[in-house]
């Protein structure tokens, strides 16, 4: 089976992941994922293996092979996993979970390597590109920067007391950070390095973008410059998309009929996909806001998507 240039996934409720052809919207792949309903996904950057984290483990699944079982499982996490991603080289994949810890795994032998702890259920993790710090946000409302290097807490934000931080999102060159809440605001930092390598956060915007829910918010990708653009999904079923240079509403993307929980874009920014509760995902112009496909077939909610349409990294 030769590997398709575009990998597109989706998941939620009803316990299957599906891969579609991202032009035509046909689902060519399902696998059954009996445990729990998928939370989050994620694709390795040599775009060999696809990441599917639930209640309460983390599933690697080959996305070339027609096997419906996981390549390996990442089994320690006792609550939700709710935030999964990798290293740049694809070394070694980091997790967050509501059971209140950030982990970080040997992807080959499926041994957590390091644990920190936040002492609250945490909704969102990234890993900023310098590849030595890891920023998460929880239900409590706590930002914090874990230091790689140093293996230990470095940050520690809270933008808003008690309001859950429910996504976390970096702009691709580490200059910029965003933290989106319940209550529908966006908090935007400038990052700058201080004078040791600890990252300096610099408030720079308050963006009140939806009256509902953010349940996740991002950043455009590398090769969308100079354009530079803020999604956000709400609950309010829709996605706005913000010019970051001044925080300007650019377009409101319409057409999901419930809650918008995740939101992809396409390596060159043009493209964003988009997981419902509605149990579609679709595929939107960012040039004129339209929906070009629906993706069809899902039974219950589709809480997440996954996409990697860009050139693999080789392992290193």
């Amino acid at each position: 089976m030769g590997q398709p240039s575009v990998i597109l996934a989706t998941a939620g409720y009803d316990h299957t992941i599906r891969f579609w052809e991202a032009k035509s919207g046909r689902c060519y792949r399902t696998i059954q994922y009996p445990d729990s309903q998928v939370n989050r996904m994620e694709i390795t950057p040599d775009k060999r293996f696809l990441a599917a984290a639930g209640n309460s483990h983390i599933r690697l699944f080959d996305v070339n092979s027609n096997s419906p079982q996981p390549v390996i499982s990442y089994d320690s996490h006792t609550n939700n996993v709710m935030a999964v991603g990798f290293q740049c080289d694809g070394n070694w994949m980091y997790s967050g979970s509501e059971d209140g810890t950030v982990k970080i795994w040997d992807l080959r032998t499926a041994i957590c390597q390091r644990e920190y702890e936040s002492r609250a259920a945490v909704n969102t993790v990234v890993l900023h590109p310098n590849q030595r710090e890891l920023i998460s946000g929880d239900q409590n409302g706590n930002i914090r920067v874990w230091d790689l290097t140093a293996n230990s807490c470095s940050c520690e934000l809270v933008p808003e007391v008690d309001t859950a931080v429910r996504s976390l999102t970096v702009m691709w060159d580490g200059s910029m950070v965003v933290a989106a809440n319940n209550h529908g605001t966006c908090y935007v930092w400038r990052l700058l390095k201080g004078t040791q390598t600890m990252t300096y956060f610099e408030p720079l915007h308050k963006l009140q973008a939806h009256d509902g829910y953010i349940l996740k918010c991002l950043l455009s990708p590398e090769f969308c410059d100079p354009q530079r653009y803020l999604a956000t999904a709400s609950s309010d079923r829709t996605v706005k998309i913000w010019n970051v240079d001044g925080f300007t509403l650019e377009r409101t993307l319409t057409g999901h009929q419930r809650w918008v929980w995740d939101c992809v874009f396409s390596v060159d920014g043009a493209y964003l996909i988009t997981a419902s509760s509605d149990t579609t995902a679709r595929l939107w112009s960012m040039s004129t806001g339209e929906a070009i496909r629906v993706y069809q077939g899902h039974h219950k909610a589709a809480v997440c998507c996954a996409l990697h349409d860009g050139a693999e990294s080789p392992p290193s």
